[in-house]
């Protein structure tokens, strides 16, 4: 299996502050965790790297993404083994840059109503279900997990740029206050290893990005869309020391992440989280 080349020229790798993403290395996988998320004990998340797992490459080797051109039963193979460890229903999405929200509850059936139907084309899920993992794959776009303690609900958010531009992690902490009662104000959240500062370069983005994201415009073409979530989530009432943005650059560091601009046949990592 040939090596991965570290590159990283965006200077932030393990030695780096993380702001609050760390790596935690259990049942022979390595998973990133949120310190804030990890102190509370009634929920489960992480997000997988890319090693540990059954993929040959291009896509070694814990690639968790169907549907890229890698062997099913790896996958499948791969997915046991990541979902014997957070244990729970996993529940994907099927993901289409949008901002649809899909809410799964205890009074619509729970962990039935995830389970008995196909993938929901949506591109964020919360639910107050305990024993579900909700997943996210992403290879360069952000993965942003959210936990209200208070009513006991999570969401899982896949946010690309065309999710960014749309405002769905907006979306989504409007669907946890309006189906669950959420305050904003109580809900933590962490934005995932996704593509950096450094290296999401947008050439067309007058035509691609609204007016307004032109304030996270970094040199010439390329944007801050840690910046931009961290904007939408304070924007949505979240308390800015409830909130942790991963700042690590996904193709940066396409040795332990999956990266789509580095490498566009490539698999897919996860970002889950789940209450006990």
């Amino acid at each position: 299996m040939p090596s991965l080349e570290r590159q990283n020229p965006c200077g932030l790798g393990p030695s780096q502050p993380m702001t609050g993403l760390r790596s935690r290395h259990r049942d022979g996988l390595t998973l990133y965790e949120f310190d804030h998320l990890a102190a509370f004990k009634d929920v489960e998340h992480g997000i997988t790297t890319r090693h540990g797992g059954h993929s040959a490459a291009p896509f070694q080797e814990l690639n968790l993404g169907l549907g890229v051109g890698d062997d099913p039963s790896a996958v499948a193979r791969n997915r046991r083994r990541v979902f014997r460890r957070f244990g729970g229903v996993p529940v994907f999405l099927r993901q289409v840059h949008g901002v649809r929200v899909v809410t799964v509850s205890r009074k619509d059936g729970g962990p039935m109503a995830a389970g008995g139907a196909p993938p929901a084309e949506a591109d964020a899920l919360i639910t107050d279900v305990p024993g579900l993992a909700l997943v996210v794959l992403v290879a360069d776009c952000q993965a942003v997990l959210l936990y209200d303690p208070v009513k006991g609900v999570v969401g899982n958010v896949h946010s690309g740029w065309r999710g960014s531009a749309g405002n769905v992690i907006g979306a989504a902490v409007g669907a946890m206050a309006e189906g669950f009662g959420c305050r904003p104000a109580d809900i933590h959240a962490g934005v995932g290893p996704s593509l950096g500062p450094c290296c999401a370069e947008f050439i067309h983005f007058r035509r691609e990005l609204p007016p307004a994201f032109r304030r996270y415009r970094v040199g010439m073409h390329h944007f801050d869309f840690w910046a931009a979530s961290w904007d939408q989530l304070t924007g949505a009432g979240l308390r800015p020391d409830r909130i942790r943005i991963g700042r690590i650059c996904s193709r940066c560091r396409r040795d332990d992440f999956y990266s789509y601009r580095a490498a566009r046949i490539t698999g897919r990592f996860a970002a889950v989280i789940g209450l006990r």
